[in-house]
């Protein structure tokens, strides 16, 4: 099974940007479909975005335009670049592969650590 590692994570300004990373202890080539989720203080986890092996990507309504989910299947990693961030956005990030089935086989569902982004007014 793999296993998820964020980085990334910090304090910065309103306004500013950070870029998260995911990197899989194994091959994503044949990972359908991966997700970057948040846990604000207090709140549900929620879904940030998601993207395809086809690149089709969705967003969560209220990200569209500030955030971008990408992978690089060569390099093992998904990213998520975020823009224009406000304190809302604080929270814990996680990388997510959803339970899937391949060659015959069920693959758990599959969380990273997280990472914590902090963002201050």
């Amino acid at each position: 099974q793999v296993q998820l590692v964020e980085s990334g994570g910090g304090l910065v300004q309103a306004g500013g940007s950070l870029r998260l990373s995911c990197a899989a202890s194994g091959s994503i080539f044949s990972i359908n479909v991966m997700g970057w989720y948040r846990q604000a203080p207090g709140k549900q986890r929620e879904l940030v975005a998601r993207i395809v092996n086809d690149g089709t990507t969705i967003y969560a309504d209220s990200l569209k335009g500030r955030f971008t989910i990408s992978r690089d299947n060569a390099k093992n990693t998904l990213y998520l670049q975020m823009n224009d961030l406000r304190p809302e956005d604080t929270a814990v990030y996680y990388c997510n592969i959803p339970a899937r089935l391949w060659g015959g086989r069920l693959f758990l569902e599959v969380w990273g650590q997280g990472t914590l982004v902090t963002v201050s007014s």
